[in-house]
């Protein structure tokens, strides 16, 4: 019975995991769960109409895939069809959520093309199956299907490789 039960909750862990080639389930960040760094509430479903990149961000590996966010940044894609977002696991770090909330405005402040977000529950990390305590980083094509997953670090070639696929889908 016990091996039942976990199968089932491993399969129902695969159906709602972000599949390549495929449009998530819609996710929404508001209220107690969290919500955009201006307070208005976040919804996947605004995945679409651009390339996103999104990076689901456990704040004490803030700085894993910077070198990706810097090449992204040299690219100079054209920001009305590629963009970006940042969400930033707040239950997946000791800090205080105060700072960095108040961090996370300055940044939004610093980087308007990008839009922030709070998850404050783990809300994709239990919906979309990411990876917890990790910087996992997802791309998205104009229709919102998934074409990029990677969880953890992004190497010099894959970051390479993750350029040459914005281009290939713009």
């Amino acid at each position: 019975m016990k091996k039942i039960v976990i199968s089932l909750l491993c399969l129902l862990g695969s159906v709602m995991a972000v599949e390549l080639g495929k449009v998530p389930p819609v996710v929404v960040l508001s209220g107690d769960d969290g919500a955009k760094v201006d307070g208005k509430r976040w919804s996947s479903s605004m995945i679409k109409g651009k390339i996103y990149t999104l990076f689901y961000v456990d704040p004490d590996k803030k700085d894993l895939n910077d070198a990706l966010a810097n090449a992204l940044n040299k690219s100079n894609f054209n920001r009305s069809k590629v963009s970006s977002i940042a969400i930033v696991n707040l239950a997946a770090t000791w800090m205080p959520n105060a700072l960095i909330e108040s961090t996370l405005k300055k940044k939004q402040k610093q980087f308007p093309h990008t839009i922030y977000v709070k998850d404050k529950k783990k809300v994709l990390v239990k919906k979309w199956n990411l990876a917890d305590d990790n910087s996992d980083i997802l791309i998205f094509d104009k229709k919102g299907k998934l074409i990029y997953k990677k969880f953890g670090k992004v190497s010099d070639t894959e970051i390479k490789k993750v350029i040459k696929l914005i281009e290939k889908n713009l």
